[in-house]
């Protein structure tokens, strides 16, 4: 820590929450440690709380996002089903942000927990890229690998054509599951 005088509770959260809403980019804890001079683990709790307040605040492979929704522009959303193996996921996330489409989450149907969601917010081959980064350099395994490779994901975009024309590149490429 530096000398830099921490900033406390309440008024560190006001912060926190304007300094996300304020960012076009995800944040990561450490950014916002630095910030405030807290400790990343403070933040992480920090956005424990704010969530719970029902700020639409997600954690994503590149950090902390304020998901704001352009209410000027609307969003159509879908879930798809798909089944490859884990090195072609890149391909996947490729081909589906490569038509404008935005890939929120991943869902699975675990045995024992029942469903598994996690956030993944790539919306470009530089974010998806990131996002595989940081699962090498953790060696974190994807959620696909505990059911087979099968999975869900939440896409959105702004026109149908668009999440059409990415299952149209899916089910090409031999991912998509039509249910």
């Amino acid at each position: 820590m530096s000398e830099q005088k921490k900033v406390l509770g309440e008024e560190r959260r006001t912060l926190i929450l304007q300094v996300l809403k304020d960012s076009p980019v995800p944040l990561t804890g450490s950014e916002l440690a630095t910030r405030t001079n807290v400790s990343r683990q403070v933040i992480v709790g920090d956005i424990t709380l704010l969530k719970a307040r029902n700020e639409p605040i997600i954690a994503t492979s590149q950090g902390y996002l304020y998901f704001k929704q352009n209410s000027n522009s609307p969003i159509f959303e879908r879930t798809i089903v798909c089944q490859h193996q884990p090195e072609d996921t890149e391909r996947e996330l490729n081909l589906l942000v490569d038509h404008g489409v935005l890939v929120k989450d991943v869902k699975i149907e675990h045995s024992v927990y029942g469903d598994l969601t996690a956030s993944i917010m790539v919306s470009n081959r530089q974010e998806v890229k990131q996002f595989l980064t940081n699962m090498k350099e953790t060696n974190a395994s994807l959620l696909s690998e505990l059911t087979n490779g099968i999975h869900l994901h939440t896409i959105s975009a702004g026109n149908t054509q668009a999440l059409d024309k990415a299952e149209a590149a899916l089910k090409e490429a031999g991912f998509l599951i039509e249910y």
